[in-house]
């Protein structure tokens, strides 16, 4: 009973502390806005090609002219723009080699011939896709009106008319840019937790109270273990509201599986509160001891691509990147969320859950050293 009753009294000193509460909430809710807002682009999965240019010339009046000029106007419809010239008067493969156009294509009785600009890969290989199909069209129409005449129209009220359809794979299983900082902000201030908790047991000491507490009729594990309890819950709640507003605001997608996103995330504020609170016992001055605790957490908040996303990385970089929390924390979210993969969770959760172990153990040897238990 002891040690709920200092849990609670350790809850209600840091809700009355508004500074420390401002910065737990309004930080990281202020950074998903600006964030996943300018940042929007670079999560943008749709691929904008914009105006494609192509260069064409006619040679000898080919005999399927006409066909050709009814897949330019399609061809204009799907913002790709078809230029006449005369060979005579313009080296087409020069102004594609040039940058001018993004392909040239010469209409001769005996076919198509293509050339495509090799700065503008893209763009080349979706005109040339675009004229493979035209092509196919035509032969299989040409080859019919051969053998049946009378099923020439049937064919070419049939054959789709769209030379160009996009398709994507897996268009809805990957984060956009609020649902990535959604994720990358709370992670970031539950790691943020070691902060206060560093000065749990310090802070009675510069708050002249640690003389009271020992003297008072309660063990003294007790008190460790309320103000450990304390500081997780105050901590843990802090990034509830985070996460609920990230939802109900911003509309984060937080995925159809609460509970084990919550697991790690509980998980991760366990982590933090146990890395401050052994880091106190290992650093012996206040402003040692906050220095290097804002250089871990700002190095692991880096590396774990808080602040923008790090990818194809090799070497020392993806080794950096892998020690972060922050890293293999929202991994393990995002293919629950995405993929639905709920075995991503067990990996996150015992790193965790093994090094907050580590740290607490420590800080509990050296607490019952320093106090005589």
């Amino acid at each position: 009973m002891n040690i709920i009753n200092i849990a609670l009294n350790e809850f209600k000193r840091n809700i009355r502390d508004i500074r420390t509460l401002v910065f737990m909430l309004a930080f990281p809710i202020l950074m998903m806005l600006i964030l996943g807002t300018a940042l929007s682009n670079t999560f943008d999965k749709n691929i904008k090609l914009g105006k494609i240019n192509v260069l064409y010339t006619e040679k000898n009046d080919s005999s399927f002219a006409a066909s050709f000029q009814r897949f330019i106007r399609e061809a204009k419809r799907q913002d790709i723009h078809f230029s006449k010239t005369s060979e005579s008067t313009t080296d087409g493969k020069l102004q594609v080699k040039q940058n001018h156009y993004d392909a040239y294509v010469e209409v001769t009785d005996t076919g198509i011939q293509f050339y495509g600009s090799e700065r503008n890969s893209i763009q080349a290989s979706m005109v040339e896709g675009m004229l493979t199909a035209f092509a196919d069209k035509y032969n299989l129409i040409t080859e019919v009106a051969k053998e049946k005449p009378e099923k020439v129209q049937t064919i070419l009220t049939s054959t789709q008319t769209n030379y160009v359809k996009e398709t994507s794979l897996n268009a809805n299983k990957a984060p956009g840019s609020m649902d990535y900082y959604a994720m990358a902000m709370t992670t970031m201030i539950a790691l943020y937790s070691a902060i206060s908790a560093s000065s749990l047991i310090r802070g009675e000491r510069r708050r002249n109270t640690a003389i009271r507490l020992s003297i008072a009729p309660i063990n003294k594990m007790e008190i460790f273990l309320g103000k450990i309890l304390g500081g997780i819950g105050i901590n843990f709640v802090c990034i509830l509201l985070v996460m609920a507003f990230s939802r109900f605001v911003f509309g984060a997608n937080w995925g159809s599986h609460p509970g084990i996103v919550v697991l790690i995330l509980f998980t991760l504020v366990f982590l933090a509160v146990s890395f401050g609170l052994g880091l106190s016992y290992i650093i012996k001055t206040d402003q040692g001891m906050r220095t290097i605790i804002m250089v871990v957490l700002q190095l692991a908040a880096f590396f774990g691509g808080a602040y923008f996303r790090i990818e194809n990385a090799d070497g020392f970089l993806k080794l950096m990147i892998n020690l972060s929390p922050l890293t293999w924390a929202r991994d393990a979210l995002t293919r629950i969320i995405y993929n639905n993969d709920l075995s991503a969770a067990l990996p996150s959760i015992s790193l965790n859950i093994g090094i907050a172990i580590v740290f607490l153990m420590f800080a509990i040897v050296a607490f019952r050293k320093r106090e005589g238990l």
